[in-house]
């Protein structure tokens, strides 16, 4: 059983910046696409970050501009970074991470972490 460690969540001022990461407790293989979901309280879960193992990102638009995704590998297990600046009171939510794996591109999550966007 894969697990994920988030962190980098918590309380900012509008304006304001973090960076989300999440790491798996072990190596995942065939690796598709790794990404950022977030949910707000009485909203669907949606999809605000993805980058896919060539490279390509992609974002909703409320984001663009603002918020970047990465990855680093460190002893064979892949890292993704979500950087958020210019944080909004809207971008208060869970953040999870997204891992897609293999050929039936298996969806792997993260346990949530908390941002929220107040003054």
């Amino acid at each position: 059983q894969v697990q994920f460690v988030e962190s980098g969540g918590g309380l900012v001022q509008p304006g304001g910046s973090l960076t989300l990461s999440c790491a798996a407790s072990r190596r995942i293989f065939s690796i598709n696409a790794m990404g950022w979901y977030r949910q707000a309280p009485g909203e669907q879960r949606e999809l605000v970050a993805l980058i896919t193992s060539g490279g390509i990102t992609n974002y909703i638009d409320s984001v663009k501009g603002r918020f970047t995704i990465s990855i680093s590998r460190d002893n064979d297990k892949k890292t993704v970074y979500l950087q958020m600046n210019s944080l909004k009171p809207e971008d208060t939510a869970v953040y999870y991470c997204n891992v897609r794996a293999g050929v039936a591109n298996y969806y792997y999550w993260g346990q949530g972490t908390q941002v929220t966007v107040s003054s």
